[in-house]
Formats: structure tokens, C-alpha cells, sequence
């Protein structure tokens, strides 16, 4: 994709931080042309809150993008919303136009229309209520594209985790754990680092049981199924070890022992990096037909409307798509 295409951003929940979010970081300056797939008016309640002075207008196609300083344009690919939206409450009209948004983004960024996709916050409560049963971004992004090998990655300027499952309960995890899981997992690991400038990919696999099982004393997944994908990644050329123990492994990759980590389940890589702080955090769904990257956070109900969203993570998102962009 030409580095001369906008960067599509989808502006989420509207009853959420996204629109504050998104006015903040345009009127701050992105460093490269933009289009927002959302609602003008969402984002022109969002700006005269903020006391933000930016032009706020529609325009029909990305092809007339001017990326002129000091101005938001808008793709509205959903009906418009009301006027009287509340924020920070499940809605079925925000949760639909959310959806709606993404799904223009995804359609555009297939047709090579856009340059990458970044993400603002959307709610599955509120998507579930316009019918939508879907868990997150992730799958929807995955559906939609048809792409079948995809993996969650979280970033912030300390580590990389990917995860080998993502949103099911934790009680179906171990039956998650398959050789062919763990190697897709590894290899796209080893993927998203290359597409972040890194040439040699050190990957590091966690275990799935404490001490990675201690040779089959607390569970056999690590022993009989991680090792011997570690093993077939090995012989495929890539840089992989493992199974570590959970415990530490994240400690060594701050120190610099790993370039990513490979996590097995959603907690076991989120919280180490979310406890890192969100304001820099960013999120990339690995595998895609094109690039996509997200904000590290939710939609923040409990402060939407006041002013004080914390707009770091999307600036961290939109500059890390460019950086994985040709």
C-alpha cells in the first residue's frame, strides 16, 4: 500500500471515548492524511467540548481526502446517530454504527483503498444489543477479511505479546492448546516482528502450566504439544524458545532477552503489559490482509463526555500502523 493513502480510523462506541480520543490526537496533529469512519455530529459535540478548533466535515469517498491541518473529514457509513446519544450507556444504536464503521474501514482497507486501520474502543454489550454477536475487534477484523491464521498482539516500548487463544473461557484453553495452534501463534509471532523493522525475531514461548509443567508434574500440554512446536519452528529457521515458565518470562523479555513473547491465554499476555501502563499500549491483530492497530483500553463509560480521556494510545496506534506500513 502506497505511503500517499490516508490511515482509516473507525471511531468505536460513540457513547465512549472514542470520538473525545480521536479529536484530541487530529487536533494535536497526526503525521500523516486521515479519514474517520464515524458520525460528524458525535464528532462535532466531542470538539465543542474539548473547546477543539477543527473543521468537521463529511465527504463521500476516501478518494477525496485533502488531509488539510486542523480538519477532520468524515466517512459515514451508518445511519446517523441521535442527537441525544447518552454518554457512557449501552446503546444498540451506538453498537450498530460502531460496527458499521469498522466494516467500511475493513472493505476499504481490502480494496487498497486505505492504508491501515486503527482503531478506537467499541462495547460487545452494546453490539450484542443491535444483534451483532461478536467479542470483539479481533474477530470481526478476521470474519470479515476472511483470514483464517490470526493472532492478537499487544505492544508497548517494553514488550510484545502474542496470544495463542484470545477471548474464550479459561476452562476451554487447554483444549485450545494444539500443535497447530502454537505454530501459527510462533510464526506470525516472528512475522509482526519483521514487519516492525526487527530482522532476527527472538521468540519466546510461554508455558501454559506452572514451571511449564515441571516435565509433565502439573500438566502435559506443555511437554507434549508447546516443545514439539517449538521444535518444528526450529527446524523451520525461526529464533524460538521454550516453554518458560509464566512467572518470569515476561521480566526476561523487559530485560531484553526476547523480542516477543508468544502467551497462551488472553490474562496470561494482557495483564503483564497492561500493568505496564495503557497509555502507550497498543494493540495489532497479527495476520490481516493489511495492518490494523488499536487503542490498549475500553471504552471508559465512566468518564465519556468529561474532558479528561488520556488520547496517548491512539497517537501510539496511528504512528505504529505507519511504522508497519511499506
Amino acid at each position: 500500500m502506497s505511503t500517499l493513502l490516508p490511515v482509516g480510523i473507525t471511531m468505536g462506541d460513540a457513547a465512549g471515548i472514542g470520538p473525545e480520543i480521536i479529536v484530541k490526537a487530529c487536533a494535536q496533529g497526526l503525521s500523516a492524511p486521515t479519514i474517520v469512519y464515524g458520525d460528524v455530529a458525535t464528532l462535532r459535540r466531542a470538539a465543542n467540548t474539548l473547546g477543539a478548533r477543527l473543521e468537521i466535515v463529511e465527504i463521500d469517498d476516501v478518494s477525496h481526502v485533502t488531509g488539510t491541518p486542523a480538519r477532520i473529514e468524515v466517512i459515514a457509513r451508518s445511519a446517523p446517530l441521535p442527537a441525544d446519544l447518552p454518554l457512557g450507556h449501552i446503546s444498540a444504536a451506538a453498537g450498530q454504527a460502531a460496527y458499521d464503521y469498522l466494516c467500511a474501514a475493513i472493505d476499504d482497507a481490502q480494496a487498497g483503498h486505505i492504508r491501515a486501520i486503527v482503531t478506537a474502543p467499541l462495547n460487545k454489550h452494546s453490539m450484542h444489543l443491535a444483534g451483532i454477536d461478536q467479542p470483539g475487534h479481533t474477530e470481526i477484523l478476521a470474519e470479515r477479511s476472511q483470514t483464517t491464521d490470526f493472532a492478537m498482539m499487544l505492544a508497548n516500548d517494553e514488550l510484545r505479546v502474542l496470544l495463542v487463544t484470545i477471548h474464550m473461557a479459561l476452562a476451554d484453553v487447554p483444549r485450545a492448546i494444539t500443535l497447530p495452534a502454537e505454530l501459527r501463534a510462533i510464526r506470525l509471532a516472528d512475522r509482526a516482528c519483521r514487519q516492525m523493522g526487527i530482522a532476527q525475531p527472538r521468540i519466546a514461548v510461554a508455558g501454559l502450566n506452572p514451571h511449564a509443567g515441571e516435565d509433565g508434574k502439573f500438566g502435559r500440554e506443555d511437554l507434549d504439544v508447546i516443545a514439539p512446536a517449538i521444535e518444528q519452528a526450529r527446524a523451520e529457521g525461526l529464533q524460538v524458545s521454550g516453554p518458560w515458565p509464566g512467572d518470569t518470562i515476561f521480566m526476561r523479555a523487559r530485560r531484553g532477552e526476547f523480542d516477543i513473547v508468544v502467551a497462551q491465554y488472553h490474562d496470561q499476555g494482557l495483564i503483564p503489559v497492561k500493568y505496564l501502563g495503557v497509555d502507550q499500549g497498543v494493540n495489532v491483530t497479527v495476520g490481516l490482509p493489511f495492518i490494523r492497530t488499536s487503542v490498549d483500553h475500553g471504552t471508559a463509560f465512566d468518564i465519556a463526555g468529561k474532558g479528561i480521556a488520556d488520547h496517548s494510545s491512539l497517537v501510539a496506534a496511528f504512528d505504529l500502523a505507519l511504522a508497519m506500513t511499506p
